[in-house]
């Protein structure tokens, strides 16, 4: 059931912050509920290029694969809400088993509890003296809320422990954050380092000690079996902290988390293998960049190809562009840039061509993407019949976490075209 937050989108007017709609929706002054319901299609709705698309039943299909695997691994899921951004999207997570939402930085945490999201998992030590009071007011106003940040660092405990003082007595729970070995990124780099930090914490009254985490993509020159050994470390210092007592005995169930979209089959692996703890554990699985996939990237990296057996994933994304110049038989120009287009992982695919005059659609063969500017990609052709000015060319694109960013209001299209939903994004 989506909440009145969530809900209140579709009361948006449509109107110039969102690339890619119908202009005379905004001059008729339509809200975006109202476009929606009138079910337009993408092609002859009046919907200008560029524009980025969602597939609706790949979303859907993506959204039940996780939830599913999660389920059938006995892994709780928090997936990382820095992919998408999209408050519609999150809910839907939700309604698939999700146990919360992960977020990167307090602004996401904000964007998350503005939609009424339970339950978050920061995953970043969190030092921000403001960002800290207003988790703590978050925490004392909604009893029903539930928060768990990283800790990787005696001195971050100590910020943390001097922000919360006279806060009304906020506690908040902590992980933590096991790195994943020199030249990665965060996290405290040796298991000495490990327990140092929780001692830290347990000489707090504003922090709780909760679990371990981690991030396992980051184990340098990562392959099958130093992800799987550098998880299993993880269990162990879990296990290891659990008979040691350093959770306290108020803690009700331990936090062991781990599983970005690459490897989350060796954390379903490993996970599986820990041993019994004196209290229950909640194994958080945070993968993201599933809910839309990608035509690159994450095509290549997903668990689901090593274990077909175990599902898979599907792009949604789409990227309709429109061929603007065609100055010579070997060289196109459509109207999508770097403002538009995600890059960092590579350059777009060309998937499809759709004829200016008569709709039909074929394979984008021979077509190929070779450069980006601000507002175009510079495609190479075989031919000066492999594409016309005013043709469409969809565009298939790597990395989730750049494409969402780049637009506010998304379609949601049905196989047939029509457009009858928009996804809202807050980066």
């Amino acid at each position: 059931m989506a909440s009145d937050a969530v809900r209140r989108l579709a009361d948006e007017p449509v109107d110039h912050r969102f690339k890619g709609l119908p202009p005379d929706a905004q001059a008729a002054g339509l809200t975006v509920g109202e476009l929606a319901a009138q079910g337009r299609d993408l092609y002859t709705g009046g919907f200008t290029t560029p524009v980025l698309t969602l597939d609706a039943d790949a979303l859907e299909h993506n959204l039940t694969a996780l939830g599913e695997y999660s389920a059938r691994h006995g892994l709780a899921f928090a997936p990382h809400g820095k992919t998408c951004m999209a408050p519609q999207l999150f809910e839907r997570q939700l309604e698939h088993g999700a146990w919360g939402i992960t977020a990167a930085v307090p602004h996401q945490a904000r964007v998350y509890r503005a939609f009424g999201i339970p339950r978050i998992f920061l995953a970043n030590e969190l030092v921000d003296p403001a960002a800290l009071r207003w988790v703590a007011a978050e925490l004392a106003a909604d009893p029903g809320f539930r928060f768990v940040c990283y800790v990787d660092s005696v001195r971050g405990v100590e910020l943390m422990d001097r922000a919360l003082q006279g806060q009304g007595g906020a506690r908040i729970d902590v992980v933590v954050e096991l790195g994943a070995g020199e030249g990665a990124r965060t996290g405290a780099r040796t298991d000495e380092d490990c327990r140092a930090v929780a001692d830290a914490v347990a000489a707090t009254g504003t922090l709780r000690l909760v679990g371990i985490a981690g991030y396992e993509a980051e184990v340098p020159d990562a392959d099958p079996e130093k992800v799987h050994a550098w998880l299993r470390r993880l269990t162990g210092l879990a296990a290891e902290f659990d008979k040691a007592g350093r959770f306290g005995p108020d803690v009700e169930e331990i936090v062991v988390s781990a599983g970005g979209s690459a490897w989350f089959d060796a954390v379903a692996d490993v996970f599986g293998e820990l041993p019994e703890l004196s209290r229950p554990v909640l194994k958080l699985l945070r993968s993201g960049a599933y809910v839309s996939h990608d035509h690159g990237w994450y095509g290549r990296l997903t668990p689901f190809n090593r274990v077909p057996e175990e599902g898979g994933l599907r792009p949604a994304f789409r990227l309709w562009t429109q061929v603007v110049s065609r100055p010579s038989p070997t060289q196109a120009f459509v109207n999508a840039g770097k403002r538009d287009i995600a890059y960092d992982l590579g350059l777009p695919e060309a998937e499809l061509v759709r004829d200016a005059l008569d709709g039909t659609e074929r394979p984008a063969t021979g077509i190929r993407v070779v450069k980006l500017s601000d507002q175009h990609a510079w495609l190479e052709t075989g031919s000066a019949e492999d594409v016309q000015v005013g043709d469409w060319v969809a565009l298939g694109m790597s990395h989730p976490c750049t494409i969402f960013e780049k637009w506010p209001l998304i379609p949601v299209v049905e196989a047939d075209g029509t457009v009858t939903d928009y996804v809202r994004t807050f980066f």
